[in-house]
């Protein structure tokens, strides 16, 4: 998952807890390209290692599936099939390269690219014709151009759009599969969702799909369009840029707490900073929405707070969450769990992610061979004796146990 995937799941699963709503999972895989055979347990995986349990969705059922868009084919032919009826919808036969050049010339015209509608003209039997021919086509939503569409966004109040700016919507595509336009509005319908939380570069989805709505006599979410999260340059985080998945976090040794934490109050003004996804829950204010287009993700602040919340910690269980990056460079197995604990603990404070423990911890698993040569005379002969010794020492005999408490 995207980091800015992340902020979107937190703030859906914030609304609908704090307002007895239901939290659901949808895995949307139209697009058949992008669909990973993994995908769906990374995700599931990630939102069970930030808290966020949903109470609907794959592998836990619910009154409303299926839950994966590639399996309700059947529900989206029927809308579509009720489309046609009212004549709303049509096919297009116009290929990707014929859509190309018009929008080359459109632009190069200074008009906003829009599709002319060209295969709406076509007459009963010019369709009939192309069908016998197998010519591939896709089906359209015929957009009224000299009407408008009002929405409601949460951060932004009544949002006014004219439709001469926008192409009658694709709702398939030429291999007969649907596109997120039209699913993922079907799906909305269909499962009951009330509020649509997504980010900024969803707007014109959003016009066309409240056209889908109004065509389908159906009632409109209230949406909102959350800011584009950018870098500290105010360019906008990609996929593609790395360290910004939840993987490239979770390495990083960010806890679950600090990326829920930090996700949740950014671009708000909590006057409490350290927040736990419960205290979230309860005093999130979505009444106080900022209607700002962008925000920058800050690493700096990130780390910040990943360092407050690992100084929060239970140290056994801080011990355990640095393990997997101790087991990576130094061999565990001699030492107990208490040992390793005492360690952590001597270094709790110091920690800004868990990765840092095993450069902190480096004296302990790596010893230099020290000399009286090394100190002069800043350490005694008694004293380097004693140092000495207690590097000999295993590490579970009563001098290492004295050694460490004593630190």
């Amino acid at each position: 998952m995207h980091i800015g995937n992340v902020r979107a799941a937190l703030l859906n699963f914030l609304f609908a807890k704090q307002n007895n709503g239901t939290f659901l999972l949808r895995i949307e895989d139209t697009d058949q390209q992008r669909n990973l055979e993994h995908a769906t347990d990374s995700i599931i995986k990630h939102l069970d290692w930030l808290g966020l349990k949903f109470s609907e969705g794959p592998k836990v059922g619910g009154d409303f599936g299926p839950y994966f868009q590639s399996q309700r084919s059947e529900i989206y032919q029927q809308h579509l099939r009720n489309l046609e009826s009212k004549q709303l919808v049509y096919r297009c036969f116009c290929t990707p390269e014929e859509l190309e050049l018009r929008r080359n010339r459109q632009i190069a015209m200074k008009r906003p690219p829009r599709y002319e509608a060209t295969c709406a003209k076509f007459s009963a039997n010019e369709i009939e014709q192309k069908l016998q021919a197998k010519t591939p086509h896709i089906w359209r939503l015929k957009v009224d151009s000299s009407k408008k569409v009002f929405f409601k966004d949460m951060a932004r109040g009544i949002l006014e759009f004219d439709l001469q700016h926008f192409s009658d919507v694709p709702l398939t595509r030429e291999d007969g599969s649907f596109t997120f336009i039209f699913a993922n509005c079907i799906d909305d319908i269909t499962m009951q969702i009330s509020h649509v939380f997504r980010g900024e570069e969803h707007l014109s989805n959003t016009v066309s799909q409240v056209v889908l709505y109004q065509a389908l006599d159906c009632k409109i979410p209230i949406f909102w369009h959350l800011p584009i999260l950018c870098n500290q340059e105010g360019k906008k985080l990609s996929k593609r840029d790395k360290g910004f998945s939840l993987d490239d976090v979770q390495a990083q040794g960010f806890l679950p707490e600090t990326v829920c934490n930090y996700l949740g109050i950014l671009g708000t003004s909590f006057e409490k900073e350290i927040m736990s996804l419960d205290q979230m829950t309860q005093d999130y204010k979505f009444d106080h929405l900022h209607g700002i287009s962008q925000i920058r993700y800050d690493v700096e602040k990130l780390t910040w707070m990943n360092h407050k919340w690992i100084a929060s910690y239970d140290t056994a269980k801080l011990a355990e969450l640095c393990k997997p990056f101790l087991k990576d460079q130094f061999d565990l197995t001699k030492i107990s769990d208490q040992t390793l604990q005492i360690l952590i603990k001597s270094i709790q404070n110091d920690l800004h992610t868990l990765k840092e423990s095993v450069d902190l911890l480096n004296f302990y698993f790596n010893r230099p061979t020290i000399t009286p040569q090394n100190y002069g005379d800043a350490v005694s002969t008694q004293d380097f004796a004693t140092i000495q010794k207690l590097l000999k020492t295993e590490p579970e005999t009563p001098e290492w146990q004295d050694f460490l408490n004593a630190m």
